[in-house]
C-alpha cells in the first residue's frame, strides 16, 4: 500500500524482476508476477491515513472464525472478512501487540506446494515488543511451532523461530530500541544476490537500513526503505563453494626422434707397408792365422 503505485511498480520490477499486470476485478489494483504467477499485489493507500507499508497475509481454512478468535486472543479486526470476487475472502488484524496482517481463505483450497524460489518469499521476520506474547498469539491462531532459536545478545535477546508442518517460515524477535516505528511485520523477497540488490537499491534511489549482512546460515540479507519510504527486505541463499575447473592437462612432450646414424663412408684400403729389414752390419772377417 503506497502513496505512488507507479513509481512503487518501477522500483520492484527492476530490483526483483517481477512483472506487473492489472487486478481483472478492479484494474486500480496491480498484481505483481513471475511467471504468470500472482506473488503479491499493489495498491494506492485506502485512507490517507493508512499506513504505507507491505501487508502480510496469513492462510486460513476459514477467515470468518479466525477473526473471531483473534479477538478472543486480544487481538482487533481492522477491517470485517470480505470477499473478492472470484479469489476468497480476507479480513486486516492487529495482533496484541499493534502488528499488522491479513489473513485470508481462497476460493480454491490450499495445498502445500513447493519452497517458494527465487522471486518469491521464503522468510517472514515480526519485529514487536513482546515476541513471547506474539509467539503464542499466533500459534493459538494458526497452528505455527517453535522451531530452532537463537541468542542475539544482552541488548536483541532472543529470535525465535516458527515454522508449520516441518518447514521454516521466519522468525519473532523484539523490536531494538534505536528501531522507529511500530511493531511490524518485514517479509524478505528471494533473490539471486543480495549484493548486487544492494547495489541495484542504490542506483534506483531506495535507501539501504540494514546490510549487506551474512546470516549464520550463510545466506545474504538487506533491508531497505523504496522509494515512497515503505519497508523491504531481500535474502539470498549460501554461496554455492566454486568449483575449481579442472586444468587441462599439457600434452607431453614427444621424445625426440633418434637422429638418422649418417653411414661412415668406408675406410679406404691400404696396401701394407712392408716394413725394411734392417740392414745387417758387415761382420768383419776375423785374420786366419797360420
Amino acid at each position: 500500500m503506497t502513496t505512488d503505485t507507479k513509481s512503487a511498480a518501477n522500483f520492484y520490477t527492476k530490483l526483483v524482476g517481477w512483472k506487473t499486470k492489472a487486478f481483472d476485478q478492479n484494474p486500480g489494483y496491480t498484481m505483481f508476477t513471475v511467471k504468470g504467477r500472482s506473488v503479491a499485489g499493489l495498491m494506492a493507500l485506502p485512507e490517507p491515513d493508512s499506513p504505507l507499508m507491505w501487508l502480510a497475509y496469513i492462510g486460513t481454512p476459514n477467515v470468518d472464525e479466525t477473526a473471531r478468535q483473534a479477538e478472543g486472543l486480544g487481538g482487533k479486526v481492522l477491517k470485517k472478512p470480505t470477499d473478492i470476487p472470484t479469489i476468497g475472502r480476507f479480513t486486516i488484524i492487529q495482533d496484541p501487540q499493534g502488528a499488522l496482517f491479513a489473513a485470508f481463505t481462497p476460493l480454491q483450497s490450499m495445498q502445500g506446494g513447493p519452497p517458494p524460489g527465487v522471486d518469491d518469499y521464503p522468510w517472514h521476520e515480526l519485529t514487536t515488543t513482546d515476541w513471547r506474547g506474539a509467539l503464542a498469539f499466533y500459534k493459538s491462531l494458526f497452528g505455527w511451532e517453535e522451531t530452532q532459536s537463537m541468542d542475539m545478545g544482552p541488548e536483541m535477546g532472543t529470535y525465535q523461530m516458527f515454522g508449520w508442518k516441518g518447514r521454516n517460515m521466519g522468525g519473532i524477535m523484539n523490536k531494538p530500541r534505536q528501531s522507529p516505528g511500530p511493531p511490524a511485520w518485514l517479509s524478505y523477497i528471494k533473490v539471486a544476490d543480495a549484493k548486487k540488490a544492494a547495489g541495484t537499491i542504490k542506483k534506483l534511489g531506495g535507501q539501504i537500513i540494514n546490510g549487506p549482512m551474512e546470516v549464520p546460515d550463510g545466506s545474504w540479507i538487506v533491508a531497505g526503505l523504496d522509494l515512497q519510504g515503505a519497508a523491504f527486505a531481500v535474502n539470498s541463499p549460501k554461496p554455492s563453494p566454486k568449483k575449481s575447473k579442472p586444468r587441462k592437462a599439457k600434452p607431453a612432450r614427444r621424445a625426440a626422434a633418434p637422429k638418422a646414424s649418417r653411414k661412415k663412408a668406408p675406410a679406404k684400403k691400404t696396401k701394407p707397408v712392408k716394413k725394411k729389414k734392417p740392414a745387417a752390419k758387415k761382420r768383419k772377417r776375423a785374420g786366419s792365422k797360420k
